[in-house]
């Protein structure tokens, strides 16, 4: 990020907050890389015969790798060298958690909240903030730990 919003965010909120506050900032480009190649990925593989399951099944996988990926070099850069492929298949488990709270934020929304229920979009939008915030968390605890210090 560049220099004078660091040191803008570090005298208003202290330099750890500041740091993590980057940090989530990182992970949400990320996050929208991660949206892109999902997208780009599906949409080839219907257009090579794949259904609409299987070829997002393929496009999940192709955006959570990329996120690690990214995410490994970026946003947590200062991480312990991890060996990869368990570094990876954590990540991935751990999205599994961050979709959950995605979804039972939109559930919930949807269920209890009639303009909601009404834009469901809102219910789309809350989700997102809820599994990046988890994915976010469970990232930087257990994922890429020695990034958080």
């Amino acid at each position: 990020m560049p220099d004078a919003l660091t040191r803008l965010l570090t005298r208003l909120l202290g330099a750890r907050r500041a740091a993590t506050l980057l940090q989530f900032l990182r992970f949400g480009v990320v996050g929208t890389a991660g949206f892109l190649v999902d997208t780009a990925v599906l949409y080839a593989g219907l257009a090579l015969g794949l259904g609409l399951y299987s070829g997002r099944a393929v496009s999940y996988l192709a955006a959570a790798s990329t996120t690690w990926a990214l995410n490994r070099a970026w946003t947590f850069r200062g991480a312990a060298p991890a060996p990869m492929a368990r570094q990876w298949a954590l990540f991935l488990a751990l999205n599994l958690v961050g979709f959950a709270f995605n979804y039972g934020t939109y559930a919930a929304l949807v269920a209890w909240v009639p303009a909601v229920a009404a834009a469901p979009v809102l219910g789309v939008a809350a989700g997102a903030l809820a599994g990046m915030a988890g994915n976010f968390w469970l990232s930087r605890r257990f994922v890429f730990a020695a990034a958080a210090a």
